[in-house]
């Protein structure tokens, strides 16, 4: 009897887990990053229209440094989950400021190998991002303080004066802004 009841107790979460995924979305846009989930009927409706600008706040970093910076892969989810919805990506702005403690995950494999041990995980994102068009901003003062050279990079991300400067300027601009 025990057994039957084990075997059941399992079938059961096999298809709960099952249909639990079948809501998620893998991204339009950042593929492998940034999956989402389909809302039904909100009460708060996505205004398709609209042309949607944002800048993220990224200071923080996972403390292993295997682990992708879940905080820079918010920018593909934004990304994914409004491509979803049916916007375009060309109604999709977004830029990010990297300072901090995120100031690892902006390094060439290379430079991050010698750092950490390992290849950066965050390599793959940071070019799709990229290449989707967001704006991945470097601190000029994070860079300075960690005696980060320009060569130690990923060439897919921008230097600025400062994130201060580079969020100042983007709200300016008309970039909503978003810190985690």
């Amino acid at each position: 009897m025990k057994k039957k009841t084990l075997l059941f107790y399992i079938a059961v979460c096999a298809i709960y887990l099952i249909s639990a995924q079948d809501n998620r979305i893998d991204g339009k846009i950042i593929t492998g990053f940034g999956e989402t989930f389909k809302v039904e009927n909100p009460e708060i409706a996505t205004n398709i229209n609209a042309t949607l600008k944002v800048i993220f706040d990224v200071s923080k970093s996972p403390e292993d440094n295997s682990k992708v910076n879940s905080y820079i892969v918010t920018a593909a989810r934004f990304l994914n989950m409004h491509a979803d919805e049916g916007m375009d990506i060309s109604q999709l702005k977004v830029a990010l400021t990297i300072h901090g403690g995120a100031w690892k995950d902006i390094l060439t494999d290379e430079e991050y190998l010698k750092k950490f041990g390992t290849k950066n995980p965050n390599t793959i994102l940071i070019k799709q991002l990229n290449d989707a068009g967001v704006d991945i901003i470097l601190c000029g003062q994070t860079a300075n303080f960690r005696k980060v050279s320009r060569t130690d990079v990923n060439p897919n991300v921008k230097l600025a004066l400062s994130a201060m400067t580079a969020l100042i300027q983007y709200q300016n601009n008309g970039y909503q802004f978003i810190k985690f």
